[in-house]
């Protein structure tokens, strides 16, 4: 699916969460970095398509909401097995390779780490 496409869902699902929203964004970049390099597709292949969707959707039920910590430190792991894994190759892929090509969601990465006990959501 389209990079436009997919930030457009993104933004309605997250509506009136930026948190949320800005987070959805940068998961599916670093997933498409990584699909780009690892299968050498220019758009996201099937696999790494469901790898996003997955994402997004763990990202929208999240019990933390917008006082969420990043997945990695988090204390409740909703992701299955399977697709943690999945997601950690992306992650260990492509977070090192952000700076240079999205620094902005690098840096806020970066500090959205520095919180070590997620909020309860309201």
């Amino acid at each position: 699916m389209a990079i436009e496409l997919r930030n457009s869902k993104i933004a309605a699902i997250f509506k009136n969460r930026p948190r949320l929203s800005r987070e959805g964004k940068t998961l599916l970049t670093m997933i498409s970095m990584y699909c780009s390099s690892r299968h050498g597709s220019t758009d996201s292949c099937r696999e790494c398509d469901a790898l996003g969707d997955y994402a997004i959707s763990r990202l929208d039920k999240c019990p933390f909401g917008e006082g969420k910590t990043v997945c990695s430190l988090c204390l409740v792991h909703c992701y299955k097995p399977e697709m943690r894994q999945k997601i950690r190759e992306a992650m260990r892929y492509a977070g090192p390779r952000m700076m240079p090509s999205h620094p902005l969601m690098a840096i806020n990465h970066i500090l959205d780490k520095r919180r070590k006990n997620p909020l309860r959501a309201v």
